[in-house]
């Protein structure tokens, strides 16, 4: 055995792979079981035996149309939304080293939710046309603030700023379209805009698995390089990054990430606001937080969704949730922020 895992760094070295891979192993645990117990509960309750036989893609009578044709898609567009949600918030957050830099904050999530109701109420569209609407925007709205941030380079504040004055426009958008709304198209973009589950089909499923698994790698294969960036632009380009290339790559994937998701589901708000700091909390300083960040995220969708359900005296999309969920620690954060005498 070599001096260099023997020693006292490779002790430290060999504790944080173990608690690393205890954290993603019980997150996955968690979701695993989740994802289950979504499955069994609802009108009609269902043993684990049956439901695992409707995913094996047995003929299960009852269960097949109400686990494989209701429950089983939502449950899938809930891991996969959330996964998309924690791993672009923690992109964003680890890259410009800012916690406040998620897409709920930044503007992509309003520029999104203002070309959706616009498609709605305006356009008459609904489906396809309004997630085509949805993503453009999102992509659109990413470019409008690096463009007007760059100055030399990015840095998180000046990007963080701006992208909060282009949302405050963008919701004031939203707000203009919804005030002139019909009745049924104002239910129609409110129930998108809160973020919801309801309804979900493999149509709006396969499209964020698709981006979640050819968007995903590439993340996961610049995490050493945006684990760096943490260490200031300077000091990155020192140690070989390419900064702006890693940067362009890192946020076009994260947008990606967001858009695709948001088309499926509205804005969730706060999962990817929560998802980083939920998993470097539990993970510690022991590598990426970009994959426990995903699986935290998927978590918090799986069980918003679950608690929104069945959890109340009535039904919420799973939007609302998340929303009571995260508004406090985001007060929390900027209170923190504050007193500790340090910018955004």
């Amino acid at each position: 055995m070599s001096a260099r895992t023997s020693g006292p760094v490779g002790v430290v070295r060999r504790r944080r792979v173990r608690r690393r891979r205890t954290v993603i192993t019980a997150l996955t645990t968690l979701i695993v079981l989740v994802f289950l117990v979504t499955l069994m509960v609802g009108r009609t309750f269902y043993p684990p035996g049956d439901v695992v036989g409707v995913i094996l893609g047995q003929d299960v009578p009852g269960a097949s149309f109400t686990v494989g044709r209701l429950r089983l898609p939502r449950a899938v567009l809930a891991v996969a939304a959330g996964l998309c949600f924690g791993l672009a918030g923690v992109t964003f957050q680890t890259m410009l080293r800012n916690p406040l830099a998620s897409p709920d904050i930044i503007g992509i999530s309003s520029g999104a939710s203002a070309a959706a109701t616009f498609a709605i109420v305006v356009l008459s569209l609904d489906g396809t046309g309004v997630s085509v609407f949805a993503i453009a925007a999102g992509l659109a709205v990413s470019l409008i603030v690096y463009v007007l941030s760059f100055k030399r380079g990015v840095t998180g504040t000046r990007l963080i700023l701006i992208g909060i004055g282009i949302a405050a426009m963008l919701d004031s958008v939203t707000s203009y379209i919804l005030d002139r709304a019909a009745q049924w198209d104002l239910q129609e973009a409110m129930r998108w805009l809160t973020g919801s589950l309801n309804g979900a089909g493999w149509d709006e499923t396969v499209p964020v698995i698709a981006a979640l698994a050819a968007i995903g790698p590439v993340l996961l294969y610049k995490s050493r390089d945006l684990a760096v960036l943490r260490l200031g632009d300077e000091t990155a380009s020192a140690l070989g990054i390419r900064v702006d290339r890693t940067r362009l790559v890192a946020t076009t994937g994260a947008v990606g990430l967001i858009a695709f998701a948001i088309a499926a589901t509205g804005p969730i708000a706060f999962v990817a606001f929560l998802s980083g700091p939920i998993a470097a909390r539990i993970l510690g300083p022991n590598g990426s937080p970009l994959v426990p960040s995903a699986l935290v995220g998927a978590l918090l969708v799986l069980i918003a969704d679950l608690c929104g359900q069945f959890a109340f005296g009535t039904r919420y999309p799973v939007g609302v949730v998340t929303g009571v969920l995260g508004a406090p620690y985001l007060v929390y954060l900027i209170v923190r922020t504050s007193r500790a005498g340090t910018s955004l």
